[in-house]
């Protein structure tokens, strides 16, 4: 490793040799002398100007050694990579050069593997790397995306917007025909949702969400892709797995154990499917405020404008069974109702179902 020291106090130069003394020996501590090829590290000291026109490098790490705290946001929005008090103790100063040595290095084996797999106008990945970089992960949410149909951009337009959205760590991908596919991994829905409009607000798109732990996810982020609106999203179908089978983990000969592991289903399995619910319904009804959330006594779905207010409530009372409330204020029965449902009769679509024709009833009577 190649460590440069830019510092127009000589003095102050050797001072930092000194606090070098501990790295490696095959490590190389050279000045400046007008020339940066050969580096990995410079440390450049009370110069923000410098970092600036040496920015454009990608390769080069580059560390501010700072006199005071007043110039190292301004190294910062210079595009240093990180900063260090010119006083601080040897150790301090051998961790962050030997941490952003590590960074670099990672950084560069990504851009290294970007390069040889990614689409060159675009550079995204190209889609037949897709299964292939996300097999090793093992959570995680697919979308497939497209530009809505009034919308005319670029591949490389979109791209960008994609690239700039993204966190470190997710992927973007050439997909088939006009489509583009994100993975987000250790992401759900929920987070899937965030990332897609903020997509959205840069450039109209329409997406479907898959999770990767499903069978096939490309072809059902795909199927549910098709069933998007512009500027909307949708989930891939529902699998009809019963709440029985969820629970199959759970410990049933202790009603604590079991109600432990019940309570994480409702926030895993449930709860989700109530957040996909107020999405879909939040522009659907008009000033009416959607609530909902988990607790470790319940599920709640909660409908209120100014007229009434309106909840479904989730309760768990035993092995066998769930319990679903639903309550209108100010009506009586039919709409006022008590549900029994048995664990093994109990699939995510049904719920969907009562929770939708909940929805029905409020709009009817209060809007």
């Amino acid at each position: 490793m190649n460590i440069m020291l830019v510092s127009d106090d000589k003095d102050f130069e050797q001072k930092l040799r000194e606090k070098l003394v501990f790295l490696r020996k095959d490590d190389d501590v050279t000045s400046f002398e007008g020339d940066f090829s050969g580096a990995d590290v410079v440390l450049i000291h009370d110069n923000v100007e410098l970092i600036k026109n040496i920015r454009a490098d990608k390769n080069l790490c580059i560390i501010f050694v700072s006199s005071s705290h007043e110039h190292i946001l301004d190294a910062i929005d210079a595009g240093a990579d990180d900063f260090i008090l010119a006083d601080a103790k040897d150790f301090e100063f051998v961790i962050r050069i030997v941490n952003n040595m590590k960074y670099y290095c990672a950084k560069r084996t990504v851009m290294r593997d970007a390069k040889l797999l990614s689409d060159e106008f675009t550079g995204l990945y190209r889609q037949e790397y897709c299964k292939p970089l996300i097999k090793n992960f093992k959570s995680g949410t697919f979308m497939a995306l497209t530009v809505c149909d009034k919308i005319s951009f670029s591949s490389e337009a979109v791209a960008d917007v994609l690239k700039s959205a993204l966190r470190i760590g997710d992927m973007a991908f050439m997909g088939a025909g006009a489509n583009f596919y994100v993975f987000l991994p250790e992401t759900d829905f929920n987070g899937a949702v965030f990332v897609f409009n903020k997509i959205n607000s840069e450039i109209q798109i329409k997406a479907g969400f898959a999770d990767i732990s499903s069978g096939d996810y490309e072809k059902e982020a795909l199927n549910a892709l098709a069933e998007a609106d512009d500027g909307q999203y949708a989930f891939t179908e529902i699998k009809e797995n019963t709440l029985d089978d969820w629970l199959s983990d759970a410990p049933k000969g202790s009603y604590k154990l079991f109600r432990k592991v019940f309570n994480t289903k409702l926030e895993k399995v449930i709860a989700p499917v109530f957040y996909r619910l107020q999405k879909s319904y939040e522009n659907k009804l008009f000033e009416t405020q959607i609530e909902q959330y988990t607790n470790s006594e319940q599920c709640v779905f909660n409908l209120k404008n100014q007229q009434a207010e309106s909840s479904l409530r989730i309760v768990y009372p035993g092995f066998a069974k769930i319990m679903i409330y639903i309550n209108h204020e100010g009506l009586d029965s039919p709409e006022n109702k008590e549900i029994a449902l048995q664990l093994d009769k109990v699939t995510q679509k049904e719920l969907i179902g009562i929770v939708e024709n909940f929805i029905e009833e409020f709009r009817k009577c209060y809007q």
